[in-house]
């Protein structure tokens, strides 16, 4: 009876201390320890509905003078972003839905809009940086500041907001005919009046 114990217990102990032998001391193992508290700061309805996105791609080169007598530092980025277009149909009123007859109706939309326009970091990359003088990474973020800003301006100067709203007549309508059984008709809502002595 005690051999067995003896026995037992041996077996017991090899199973705890035999991975820790056979663990190669020289190249261990990472551990990973994540400890996070993630809270809810903020829940917001979303009306807006996407309609078309634009992808781009630029090669920026962003220069900066920094010393008088030093050369410009420089960086070279390709870069990829991404524009979006949408309606935000939370702007739709009750008076802005207007049914004629037993047939049409007819729906005010509020303008296209620019919703996000972002640089998509997965698809960028640093192509160099020249005279960075130990300030390479704060010349790359203003490089992609730059490129960002310029992906505003290139989705609107390439018609995303005319495009957009084709889109919503292409989607939006066949669908709303769909729902009513009516023939649906779409407009642009009317600016608002604006008021003397103001801009």
């Amino acid at each position: 009876m005690p051999l067995l114990f003896l026995v037992g217990l041996g077996w017991f102990l090899w199973q705890k201390v035999q991975p820790a032998l056979f663990d190669n001391p020289l190249n261990p193992e990472p551990r990973i320890t994540v400890t996070h508290n993630t809270v809810l700061q903020k829940v917001e309805a979303l009306g807006r509905l996407e309609l078309v996105r634009y992808h781009f791609k630029d090669v920026v080169e962003y220069k900066k003078s920094t010393y008088r007598f030093l050369p410009d530092a420089k960086v070279a980025l390709i870069v990829a972003g991404d524009a979006v277009g949408c309606l935000d149909l939370r702007k739709v009123k009750a008076q802005d839905v207007v049914f004629e007859g037993d047939s049409v109706v007819r729906i005010a939309l509020p303008p296209a809009e620019l919703c996000t326009w972002q640089v998509d970091h997965s698809q960028s990359r640093v192509y160099s940086v020249e005279n960075g003088f130990f300030q390479d990474a704060e010349l790359v973020d203003a490089g992609y500041k730059y490129a960002e800003r310029n992906v505003r301006t290139a989705a609107l100067q390439s018609g995303i907001l005319a495009q957009t709203e084709q889109n919503a007549e292409k989607i939006l309508r066949p669908m709303l005919e769909t729902m009513t059984g009516r023939r649906v008709v779409l407009t642009q809502q009317m600016a608002p009046p604006q008021l003397p002595g103001r801009r």
